[in-house]
């Protein structure tokens, strides 16, 4: 996932090409006041490269109309020829809302127009006509009138509540984990669920939540670091001095140690079933190293 982006086309092609050479499969751009908007990094990412698939992790839905972010989406798959990847959240940044003169409501009603967006994006995109007359979004006869896609478009959402990772089980076809709950800032320290026991339990949860599909689900942890080191706790210490370092070497969301060690780490994550692993820009190097 890329972070540390210069708003400047050079550095977005350099980006892109080292991501390509690197072997990674899908580019994530953040949606961030302060950062770059994310649909234009993904349509001139997919001219960029012609095998990278490119995504956003992940849109908040409180900036979004459903009906306009529909048709961004459905815009942007036609002219990749299906190269893009929905991620949608609830938003968390309380900040970030005041910066745009936005009521920056409590989790339950945030959460509950995710679940309402999902379901309209997706109907929207595969071509049907949209009405609704209850809250939270009320839409007449909305449609596209766009091609639909060949193939459905992947969505993911994630995040680690149990409100959250159930609209996760029942409506994408991505559950991302994360390990810890979202606040109003955008740095966390509530690691609730970091440890290996922890994303067991979240499995455990999406899986009752999702029923038969479950097996259709692809499960993605968001890494917080990715470090080849002798000394996984002086990484852990100097990656977030405020983290115990006998919480953050003994996590499936921070790959520390040596190569083999970070290649067991993947592999048992694997046996998980988590099989979509983001990591963020300035440890791709790392994890690219590794898994060579």
């Amino acid at each position: 996932m890329v972070r540390g982006l210069k708003p400047t086309r050079a550095h977005w092609v350099e980006t892109v090409k080292k991501f390509d050479d690197q072997g990674f499969d899908i580019v994530l751009v953040p949606d961030h006041i302060g950062v770059p908007s994310p649909f234009p990094l993904m349509v001139s990412g997919a001219y960029l490269s012609d095998r990278l698939r490119f995504g956003a992790q992940v849109l908040n839905n409180e900036f979004w109309n459903p009906v306009l972010l529909a048709r961004d989406l459905a815009t942007s798959v036609v002219v990749t020829d299906g190269r893009i990847e929905l991620g949608l959240g609830a938003g968390h940044a309380e900040q970030e809302f005041a910066q745009i003169g936005m009521a920056y409501d409590p989790p339950g009603p945030r959460i509950e127009r995710l679940a309402a967006a999902a379901t309209i994006v997706k109907q929207l995109v595969e071509g049907e006509t949209v009405t609704t007359t209850d809250a939270p979004y009320l839409l007449t006869e909305a449609a596209l009138g766009l091609p639909v896609p060949s193939q459905a478009v992947p969505t993911m959402i994630g995040g680690n509540g149990d409100r959250v990772l159930r609209i996760a089980a029942e409506q994408a076809s991505i559950v991302g984990f994360t390990g810890f709950t979202s606040g109003n800032q955008r740095v966390q320290t509530e690691l609730s669920h970091f440890g290996w026991d922890g994303l067991v339990n979240r499995i455990a949860h999406v899986r009752d939540c999702a029923g038969e599909r479950f097996d259709e689900l692809e499960l993605s942890a968001l890494l917080q670091a990715v470090i080849i080191t002798d000394d996984p706790e002086a990484a852990a210490q100097e990656w977030n001095a405020r983290v115990d370092p006998s919480v953050a070497t003994n996590s499936p969301f921070m790959l520390l140690g040596s190569v083999a060690e970070i290649r067991e780490q993947v592999a048992r994550l694997h046996e998980l079933g988590v099989t979509y692993l983001t990591v963020f820009d300035n440890f791709t190097d790392a994890l690219a190293g590794a898994l060579a």
